[in-house]
């Protein structure tokens, strides 16, 4: 009975064997399967962002310096006079002997200014220009081209501009004081007291009270004031606002009889003196009281000395 009972659970375990086996690698080939097929495919691209990490070209972001050169202006339209402050940025820093070129055209394709400006180590850069002069004339869009080294290294901006004299009621004139002299100008932001001529300084000294930052336009007759070299060829004025050299003040038209000079001043600024080579000597009311008290003192002496200026016939 007991060999029965032994050959029979025997049987029992032998083919709950044949069962479980072959499932058992149905199952596990299933897995390997799956994950062969996981490893040729790879990571779904349907994954979310947040599951790839940075480095991921499916996500594309791009490098923060990746733009070699930006630059921008402070405002984006300009009236007659204003100051245009071109800013901007460059990925690289190239040292001090490498300066970055800046253009500026005007509507009709001519170039208004052409500058080389040194670009800090901090990678920004900035200068500005008044808005007014012959090449401001045209209303419309004015162009910044600026590049630093190479030609990859580019960008460009624009800004409008209502064009020169744009608001003005035209120049006015003043005399200059002790001569016959009268000048001719334009302000803005200002006006203008007075003009005198120092012929030891060489020097026209304009008086003016402001009301914020402006330009005086002034057109000077070569009679009056004038700035040569020895072989009579033209100069540069030096001009001072204040005492102060003004760097940005420049020469926007010349003639065989006059120069015109754009001279940008700050709030509060009160002297503006032209420096030439030459100016008319002043004769005003201290050089007629001088002759004045001259000609009474010949009188005098004469009357008491009885000495005669003109002879008795």
């Amino acid at each position: 009975m007991n060999i029965r009972l032994d050959g029979l659970l025997l049987l029992l375990v032998i083919l709950g064997s044949a069962i479980a086996v072959p499932a058992f690698a149905q199952q596990a080939n299933s897995q390997n399967i799956t994950n062969t097929t996981m490893a040729r495919q790879g990571t779904p691209s349907s994954l979310p962002s947040y599951m790839l990490n940075n480095a991921s070209s499916a996500i594309g972001t791009p490098s923060s310096g990746s733009v070699a050169v930006t630059v921008t202006t402070d405002k984006s339209s300009y009236n007659d006079g204003d100051k245009v402050t071109v800013s901007g940025t460059t990925r690289d820093y190239m040292g001090d002997s490498t300066p970055l070129t800046l253009i500026l055209r005007n509507p009709v394709g001519n170039i208004i200014k052409v500058d080389q400006i040194t670009v800090g180590t901090d990678k920004t850069f900035s200068t500005s220009v008044i808005a007014t002069g012959l090449l401001w004339q045209s209303a419309g869009t004015y162009t910044i081209s600026v590049q630093y080294g190479s030609p990859d290294r580019s960008a460009t901006t624009s800004f409008k501009f209502s064009g020169s004299g744009g608001g003005s009621s035209g120049p006015s004139t003043i005399q200059v004081d002790g001569t016959s002299y009268s000048i001719s100008y334009t302000i803005t932001n200002g006006k203008v007291l007075d003009i005198k001529a120092d012929s030891a300084s060489k020097s026209l000294t304009v008086s003016i009270q402001t009301t914020g930052d402006g330009l005086l336009t002034i057109t000077m007759p070569r009679a009056v004031i004038d700035a040569t070299n020895s072989n009579g060829t033209d100069t540069e004025f030096v001009v001072l606002n204040d005492g102060q050299q003004n760097m940005m003040a420049n020469e926007t038209m010349t003639t065989h009889t006059d120069r015109t000079l754009a001279i940008p001043f700050k709030n509060g600024t009160q002297q503006i003196e032209i420096i030439g080579t030459f100016a008319i000597p002043e004769f005003g009311p201290i050089a007629a009281m001088v002759l004045a008290i001259a000609i009474i003192s010949i009188i005098a002496i004469s009357k008491k000395t009885g000495l005669r200026v003109l002879p008795r016939y």
